[in-house]
């Protein structure tokens, strides 16, 4: 099955402008259709996110892709260890305090996502069931689990996130739908078994994609972004 197109992009419009309409549609995939991508368009989306600036040219990503059978198992696999409470220390800290405008970004957030399939908020087990969603993978039919190498530290993790970024992009252009997950990143040493990496490999976060179901609620769902004025500071 070929990818929906996606909203026309004329020949007037320059490459900024196209890169402004990818960004500004782009949002979190949490509803897939089970339909596979193509090979070659896999392999074009990976292509086209490897083009991605890195420190030196490092390059350090290692990426994992799965399709058919292997993410029906790796999601099985991990939707058993985050329902029995199992997880492993994370290679990257995750944040050690939400606060302030962060925190409220993130209830804002939070409360959406609930509000779209919903869940209210004082609904506890429900809230604990969508979150372990992220687990199921939101029932896409792909998985890439995002790695960087131990030596290169917190450069190299960001070098993963620009590529992340890209890969993302690229998703959006092809007319697909995905969602970064650092839930994933949750159950780093049991992914490095699983898929048998080395011990010098780092999970930096999973990214699930797909066919979206565009009639899934949950992707009705818009986060707002920042002002310019309040995350940049012009100085002359």
């Amino acid at each position: 099955m070929s990818p929906e197109p996606a909203p026309s992009m004329t020949s007037e419009l320059s490459e900024l402008d196209l890169l402004e309409r990818l960004l500004n549609r782009r949002a979190s995939c949490r509803g897939f259709r089970r339909d596979a991508i193509p090979d070659d368009l896999l392999r074009r989306i990976a292509t086209i996110a490897q083009r991605t600036a890195s420190w030196c040219n490092s390059q350090p990503w290692q990426v994992i892709i799965t399709s058919g059978a292997a993410t029906e198992a790796l999601r099985e696999a991990i939707y058993a260890r985050a329902l029995a409470g199992e997880k492993d220390v994370t290679d990257i800290a995750f944040p050690r305090e939400y606060h302030g405008v962060y925190q409220d970004r993130r209830r804002e957030t939070g409360f959406q996502l609930y509000e779209a399939v919903g869940i209210p908020r004082d609904d506890k087990p429900g809230r604990l069931r969508q979150t372990l969603e992220n687990f199921r993978m939101f029932g896409a039919p792909h998985v890439a689990i995002i790695t960087t190498d131990d030596a290169l530290g917190p450069y190299g993790a960001i070098d993963c996130g620009a590529y992340v970024a890209n890969f993302l992009l690229a998703i959006e252009a092809a007319g697909l739908g995905a969602i970064a997950q650092a839930a994933l990143a949750h159950h780093s040493t049991f992914l490095r078994g699983y898929f048998g990496l080395g011990e010098d490999r780092r999970v930096v976060c999973g990214i699930s994609f797909g066919f979206p179901d565009r009639d899934h609620p949950v992707n009705k769902v818009r986060t707002a972004r920042a002002s310019l004025d309040d995350a940049v500071r012009m100085v002359r």
